[in-house]
């Protein structure tokens, strides 16, 4: 098998649990489509231009799939993930090329559909769950030996945002119980990883009701100002509860978490307080704003006003100093005006994101935007508008990176620059990217003799340069997590 991921980092994971479900059934797998007897695609629907990517490639998967045939050696073809999910008779029926069809809660049945296509016939399941969450399954990590990985602890969104198709490719939401979450984390600080990314549609709503003596917990309160279109649900150990268990494991691995609600940070929130104690849970917080203004928010069905966005923005900073923050834009939403652009603008420029995330609007089938909204910003409006958010975005990120000129900072080694061999890259605390040189350098232990960093080392690196996406420094020494905070 051949397994070939696209979009979000879910998907990355989805990837890693279809591989563990194919190798309990007697699969290897290759890195080469050439030589495989299966290939599947992991798919994205959030915009067109991800769908489209799906398209141009089994185009190409065509030819290698005829020419298999004429030697006599078949070839099958899957779609799986969300694209399943919203297209699977069409796929289908386009050109009969694909084999099999499996949305993102159907990979345990991979082995049986792809019995079916053995056969010669099409086989999908695509059925949403409202309680599939893979927790008897360790994933597969698809990079052996790598010092980051992904960990799903829910799937599905219930927030129904005007332009998001994921309630309905990925479903509703449930959490995964807290007790499989913790033992994959173990056992991936078991196998030397050393920074593991919590990854959910909504992650701060998790609720684990897997525990009966959990289930008459209060409902959470959101935060000050925000509001949402469902009915906060009682019961069940949450987020907070989650973090703290997960930061306990290892002190030498750091633990992210992506993506949050900014509704789901309300004033008492223990999550913000753990994030600020805990020296191996990252500064650093997503924070996805989607617009500057409150009409166009209003709009988006996103539970919030400008206002309160901007509040949030400035408790998280008075409980998290040096927090890193990064945000998800939108340009060019339905009814967006030049008034609601520069809006966004604004607060592009009060906010000061060290990452961010920007896109036109693309409008997709079944949302609520495609029933009750016209996608009526001109295509042209919307790349320039695109343009000035990532112009004034990058200028503000360069001014927030500039600031930590002169600064340590502590930095997990990744492996070799990109761009040249003799340097080595990793990211900080706040996730952005840092170069140093490749060079011999003290070990903070004090042992005297001189050390190279390593892939999965904790180094300090004194940043002499900055750009928008990228710190530059001189390496000062080789040091551990633990060390590096008590040194503070």
């Amino acid at each position: 098998v051949y397994l070939e991921t696209y979009g979000c980092q879910m998907n990355v994971n989805d990837t890693e649990i279809a591989w563990a479900v194919l190798q309990k059934d007697g699969y290897t797998r290759t890195k080469d489509p050439g030589e495989a007897d299966v290939i599947l695609l992991v798919t994205c629907s959030v915009r067109e231009k991800a769908e489209q990517a799906i398209w141009n490639r089994l185009w190409h998967l065509k030819v290698l799939k005829a020419r298999r045939q004429r030697a006599g050696l078949p070839l099958r073809i899957g779609i799986l993930g969300c694209m399943a999910e919203r297209l699977k008779e069409e796929i289908l029926h386009r050109e009969k090329l694909v084999d099999i069809v499996a949305g993102p809660d159907a990979y345990r049945d991979l082995p049986r559909l792809l019995a079916v296509a053995e056969s010669g016939q099409q086989a999908a399941n695509v059925l949403l769950s409202l309680d599939e969450t893979y927790a008897d399954i360790l994933p597969v990590q698809t990079s052996a030996g790598g010092t980051t990985a992904f960990v799903s602890i829910m799937r599905g969104c219930d927030n129904m945002c005007s332009y998001c198709i994921v309630p309905f490719t990925r479903g509703r939401e449930r959490s995964r119980p807290i007790a499989s979450i913790l033992q994959e984390v173990r056992m991936l600080s078991d196998q030397g990883v050393k920074e593991v990314t919590l990854l959910g549609q909504n992650v701060n709503s998790f609720r684990d009701v897997s525990e009966v003596q959990f289930q008459s917990a209060a409902a959470p309160v959101l935060s000050r100002g925000f509001s949402t279109v469902y009915k906060a649900k009682p019961g069940g150990l949450r987020f907070a509860h989650l973090l703290d268990q997960v930061s306990r494991i290892d002190p030498e691995m750091r633990i992210r978490f992506t993506s949050p609600h900014p509704k789901d940070f309300p004033d008492e929130a223990s999550v913000l307080q753990l994030i600020q104690e805990r020296h191996n849970i990252c500064k650093q917080l997503h924070l996805p704003a989607q617009s500057g203004s409150t009409r166009v928010l209003e709009a988006m069905r996103r539970g919030y006003t400008r206002e309160a966005y901007l509040e949030l923005v400035r408790h998280v900073r008075e409980c998290i100093p040096g927090v890193s923050l990064s945000s998800d834009f939108i340009a060019g939403f339905c009814g967006e005006t030049e008034e609601d652009h520069q809006q966004t603008v604004s607060l592009l420029r009060e906010v000061r994101y060290n990452v961010g995330f920007l896109f036109a609007y693309s409008m997709r089938q079944k949302t609520r935007a495609y029933h009750r909204l016209q996608d009526d910003v001109p295509a042209d409006v919307k790349k320039r508008r695109l343009e000035e958010l990532i112009a004034v975005f990058r200028e503000e990120a360069a001014r927030a990176n500039e600031a930590l000129v002169g600064q340590s900072q502590l930095v997990l080694v990744e492996g070799p620059s990109k761009r040249s061999a003799s340097e080595l890259c990793g990211r900080n605390d706040g996730n952005i990217k840092v170069i140093f040189p490749d060079a011999e350098t003290e070990d903070a232990a004090g042992c005297g003799a001189l050390v190279r960093a390593q892939p999965g080392d904790y180094v300090l690196v004194k940043v002499t340069s900055a750009s928008s996406q990228t710190l530059k420094g001189v390496l000062l020494c080789r040091t551990t997590l633990a060390r590096s905070a008590a040194c503070r």
